[in-house]
């Protein structure tokens, strides 16, 4: 079997896939600190990873189960989505069932299929307000192959390579990125299936959110949250330096010349 590698400029290369020993290899609480300076984030990155068996040592997301909707709704949170904030403080895996509230995270997760969620009470309800559309659910972006286990947790103390490092970024943060990566991808609703653009394309994916995942996340009005496949965040990260370090010239530029309006 073929082994991918990640290699990072924050530490050595790991074997994809494989556990990482994080008491003697920190390339990944390098790369999180990295990402972090360069981009100012107020929330650290969190790491998103589908295998098909939870890493060792990492317990299950274990929140009890509401009642059940009338079609057999229910999950661990309100939504996929909810475990992104819960995975800023500690690391846990994930199973469909946990996810099987939301039918539009499971399906941009990989857990189900269109054909599987389609006549479910919430699709039905987004359809109904005019939220989404029938014809516009097959174009949204999905995981492609089943996951057993979605591992959560922050990026800095990641048990294994992750797929995705997801970050939550205000409108400044924004404006480096969209002019450190020509590549990068700002989309809508569903704000989940940025994961699925990351993991599959390949791509760094922003989300101005949804009005389905900022009220059942409570995600600030001011912030939004960017996908970036992990094998990228290298690369990531060097053109935003890149790019930080030109903004700097031109802020204290503007700066330098706005003092000759003080006092007019």
């Amino acid at each position: 079997m073929t082994v991918r590698r990640i290699t990072l400029r924050f530490g050595c290369s790991l074997p994809l896939g494989k556990a990482a020993d994080m008491s003697h290899d920190t390339s990944w609480s390098d790369a999180a600190t990295a990402l972090t300076e360069a981009l100012h984030l107020a929330t650290p990155p969190i790491a998103i990873t589908f295998s098909e068996s939870a890493p060792a040592g990492v317990a299950p997301f274990d929140s009890p189960l509401p009642q059940p909707t009338p079609d057999g709704r229910t999950g661990r949170v309100p939504a996929g989505c909810v475990f992104w904030t819960k995975a800023v403080e500690r690391t846990f895996s994930t199973v469909a069932q946990d996810h099987g509230n939301c039918s539009v995270g499971s399906l941009t997760h990989g857990f189900v299929t269109l054909d599987e969620v389609a006549g479910r009470s919430d699709v039905a309800a987004l359809v109904e307000s005019g939220w989404v559309t029938m014809d516009m659910v097959p174009t949204i972006p999905v995981v492609a192959d089943r996951p057993e286990v979605v591992t959560y947790g922050p990026l800095a103390e990641a048990p294994v390579d992750p797929d995705v490092v997801m970050i939550r970024i205000n409108a400044k943060q924004l404006m480096v990125l969209f002019d450190a990566l020509d590549d990068l991808r700002i989309d809508g609703k569903p704000q989940c299936h940025i994961v699925a653009v990351a993991k599959e394309h390949g791509n760094v994916a922003v989300s101005v959110g949804c009005m389905l995942s900022r009220t059942r996340t409570a995600m600030p009005n001011t912030e939004m949250t960017c996908a970036i496949p992990a094998r990228r965040l290298r690369e990531v990260v060097e053109r935003v330096r890149a790019t930080a370090a030109t903004d700097a010239i031109v802020a204290s530029y503007a700066a330098k010349d706005a003092r000759r309006f003080v006092g007019h």
